[in-house]
């Protein structure tokens, strides 16, 4: 039995569960005044008997989604979303609220393929909810701006990633690090507080708080620069929050997908040594002459992980497949760090006594505040980083999905919303 409403995991978990059966009651309860009784009833007094109910109910359908009635808005929407499973993408349409005071409208130009969007439009984690419009790796330019907005103006390109709400009040959204506040709402397949399904930027427009509104930096490329708004900050902040930024600090990079080729351009643009450790020796050479990486370390050759034990101030795992954490341990120094930004699927395996004897750490991170991202993006335009992308438009998508299912993207897929059609051929 979940022991209360505002436990984290449990709400965010059954959130959608229970505005699928909560919402309907509350229209129906409003339109009939006479049932104004029984409407606070339900509201107030068997919210523990619907939880449990929900709780079963997730249980039994954890591995099928969830379908949640929407609700409908004033703003008229095309976009391609999954609608079960399958994770097959497919022209739908929608609505989103009207520009509220404090709102940004914005033409969505591109949109990033995330690794997250694959995961979550086949219901990977357990708890998506259908249909899903995807994506958080957002840039577009801004049509209508709420009365009370002062961060940018109509015609101004703009950014949003992977957070659109939060509660601005707690610890973490005082300290701007909204990515790790309680009642945080993610840009796509999530609950916003005025209780609509969100959905995200493979859709023609977007409506977000200007809170959570990047201004975007004029040299950064739109397409390219997309991409940052997830893997851009997933890497970024680690590298700031751990001190892997000072120059002459020994980064290790473990992977050279969407995430590593960003890391190595991050971790050098701050003047580390860099070496990126990987299964694939095929991929030596492209690290050093492409992305600029000091060394290269094959991960299954124990000589090689070895003869680099002890050398380096901190590593940034950006690996989410299943793999052994323990040798990347010992490749850092006494009081080095290894940080997960990837999110395997199965628990890692630890020995204590090499944390202890060495007083090292293994830490993870998710993304970054919206300052911090900020911050991030105007880095990124002043050292000319970006991804590595390859340009697709809508109609593609599925074929991207399947793509990057295999790894086959150099390095990630970016989608040219702007000039795609978004409706049923």
């Amino acid at each position: 039995m979940i022991s209360s409403i505002t436990d984290y995991e449990s709400t965010r978990q059954l959130a959608p569960k229970f505005a699928a059966i909560y919402l309907p009651l509350h229209k129906l309860a409003s339109c009939f005044i006479s049932f104004r009784n029984l409407y606070f009833y339900l509201l107030h007094s068997s919210i523990p008997a619907l939880l449990s109910l929900l709780e079963k109910f997730l249980k039994k359908h954890k591995n099928s989604g969830l379908k949640v009635m929407a609700i409908e808005h004033p703003v008229k929407t095309s976009g391609w979303a999954a609608r079960d499973t399958s994770g097959h993408l497919s022209p739908f349409d929608f609505s989103r609220r009207s520009t509220g005071e404090n709102d940004v409208q914005f033409k969505v130009l591109y949109c990033g393929i995330c690794h997250t969007d694959l995961h979550m439009i086949k219901n990977d984690w357990g708890f998506s909810h259908y249909p899903i419009v995807p994506g958080h790796e957002i840039v577009g330019v801004a049509t209508e701006v709420g009365s009370k907005v002062k961060k940018v103006k109509v015609g101004d390109k703009v950014g949003v990633g992977c957070i659109v709400e939060s509660c601005r009040s707690c610890e973490m959204c005082t300290e701007d690090l909204e990515n790790y506040c309680p009642k945080m709402t993610m840009t796509y397949s999530s609950i916003h507080p005025d209780g609509t399904v969100t959905y995200g930027g493979y859709s023609d427009l977007m409506v977000v708080d200007e809170h959570f509104v990047l201004r975007w930096p004029e040299k950064l490329p739109l397409d390219a620069g997309a991409p940052l708004l997830c893997a851009g900050i997933t890497t970024y902040s680690p590298l700031r929050h751990f001190g892997l930024d000072k120059p002459g600090t020994h980064v290790g990079v473990v992977g050279l997908g969407g995430l590593g080729h960003v890391a190595v351009k991050f971790a050098k643009a701050f003047g580390a040594k860099v070496t990126v450790i990987s299964t694939s020796a095929s991929k030596k050479k492209e690290a050093i002459e492409k992305f600029g990486a000091d060394a290269f370390l094959v991960s299954t050759d124990p000589e090689q992980m070895q003869a680099a034990a002890g050398t380096m101030h901190g590593i940034i795992d950006t690996v989410s497949a299943v793999h052994p954490i323990m040798p990347l341990i010992n490749l850092v120094k006494s009081q080095g760090k290894v940080i997960m930004v990837g999110a395997p699927n199965k628990p890692v395996e630890l020995s204590t006594v090499a944390l202890l004897m060495g007083r090292k750490t293994v830490s993870g991170s998710g993304i970054g505040g919206m300052k911090e991202t900020q911050e991030m993006l105007d880095f990124a335009a002043e050292h000319n980083i970006v991804a590595d992308v390859e340009v697709i438009k809508m109609d593609y998508v599925n074929t991207a999905m399947e793509r990057l299912a295999k790894g086959d993207v150099r390095y990630r897929f970016v989608i040219d919303v702007g000039n795609s059609s978004l409706k049923a051929s």
